[in-house]
């Protein structure tokens, strides 16, 4: 591994770190990793911690300090949120009981920007507290609890489950503790509606052949399936989106999705994305559904950021090398298609939608470059060439504006 890439501990964090290595040496717990992160099988047999997902209490806490003294970044993520049509009060919800993506009688829109705005509002009211916009997220999610009884169509009918399943349970996650929130139904309806989607996908893919649906295909069930797990405090869900990510056979687990890796003329080891000869557009969406899958898992101290000697960092400083305009290696890619496996092979890496701008950078900057102290250098400069982000709504009117919930800025600057 090049020197660029490895921990750089201050002394507060080691310090921090002999601490807790000498609590669990008096107490005989299970040993912590060098992130401060539990072993995974010690972290998974705890009780699960909410808030949860993407957000920890801390870090919904500083931003609420931040916005509140008028300290940039934070504002400026703050202004981005309040300025979305979706973050408004006033937003009225359109739940259906059957959703469609892809194939005739599509109108999965309606679902998607509900989300958004649920997960919107929650956030509002969580960082400064006004009713009016938990009322709102409440609302929203009561009525589709209580309608919404399957997600439906062709094959995309998958991506509908997943991309929808982790981003309903965030919304949920930030008003868990509401008053008015009825939890239980929609607990129901995650368990009833999108957990068997996202479970059947990762088992049986659809009956294709394991390399058939591209990285993200598996991301966003895996991250569905966790998302529930937190959510409803089912452990074993979580555990099996854990120990899917990184031993499971589809295209979405650490060492299929990251298959090849490098070190640049720099010194700093890339990783190249599997669906990098495909397009820009659907590689930024890998950054987007590995990222939040990461923080969900490191919010409940199991560190995917890491895992493999930090591969998925690896992948984010190679998509965020090219999509600077900047040359990396690429090694021909083959896959198998369809039922049988049917070879297909890409031999370059692909610029269509190369530069493109997603809500997927400050997350990611933020955890390597402030939480682990590490040096990425494309990683940042990506994230300060789209700070401050934003969200659903921000970019383009299309279901791709709304892979990711956003707002990077605003709940994980440091």
């Amino acid at each position: 591994m090049a020197e660029h890439n490895r921990h750089r501990l201050s002394r507060r964090s080691a310090l921090g770190i002999a601490g807790a290595l000498a609590t669990v040496g008096a107490v005989g717990s299970a040993a912590l990793t060098l992130s401060g992160h539990d072993t995974a099988d010690a972290a998974q047999s705890r009780r699960l911690t909410h808030p949860g997902m993407l957000h920890n209490a801390g870090d919904l806490n500083r931003a609420k300090v931040r916005v509140a003294a008028g300290q940039d970044p934070w504002l400026k993520g703050w202004n981005r949120l309040t300025s979305n049509a979706h973050a408004q009060s006033g937003w009225t919800p359109r739940p259906r009981a059957t959703v469609v993506r892809g194939g005739t009688g599509e109108n999965y829109t309606m679902l998607y920007n509900d989300i958004h705005a649920a997960y919107q509002n929650a956030l509002r009211w969580r960082i400064d507290g006004t009713t009016a916009n938990g009322d709102t997220a409440v609302a929203i999610l009561n009525a589709w609890a209580s309608q919404l009884k399957a997600v439906e169509g062709n094959a995309d009918r998958f991506l509908a489950a997943g991309i929808y399943g982790w981003q309903f349970a965030n919304a949920a996650e930030l008003v868990r503790d509401h008053a008015d929130f009825d939890l239980d139904a929609f607990k129901k309806m995650m368990l009833d509606v999108f957990y068997p989607m996202n479970d059947d996908f990762l088992t049986h893919h659809n009956d294709a052949y394991i390399t058939n649906y591209w990285a993200n295909w598996d991301l966003c069930n895996v991250g569905s399936l966790m998302a529930i797990g937190i959510l409803c405090d089912d452990r074993a869900k979580f555990r099996r989106a854990v120990q899917y990510m990184k031993t499971g056979a589809g295209n979405g687990s650490l060492p299929h999705a990251v298959p090849f890796l490098y070190e640049d003329v720099d010194g700093y080891a890339l990783g190249q994305w599997q669906e990098s000869g495909r397009d820009q557009g659907h590689t930024l969406m890998g950054m987007g559904q590995m990222g939040a899958i990461c923080e969900m898992a490191w919010n409940q101290k199991v560190d995917l950021y890491g895992w493999d000697d930090n591969r998925f960092m690896k992948a984010a400083q190679y998509v965020a090398k090219y999509n600077l305009g900047q040359d990396v290696p690429f090694t021909t890619y083959t896959w198998g298609t369809g039922q049988r496996g049917s070879m297909m092979s890409q031999t370059v890496i692909s610029e269509a939608g190369r530069g493109g701008v997603r809500p997927v950078w400050d997350l990611l900057h933020y955890h390597y470059a402030r939480r682990r102290r590490l040096d990425v250098p494309y990683i940042t400069a990506m994230a300060e060439k789209t700070r401050p982000e934003g969200g659903g709504g921000d970019y383009g009117p299309n279901s791709g504006g709304y892979d990711q919930l956003g707002f990077g800025t605003l709940a994980y600057a440091k």
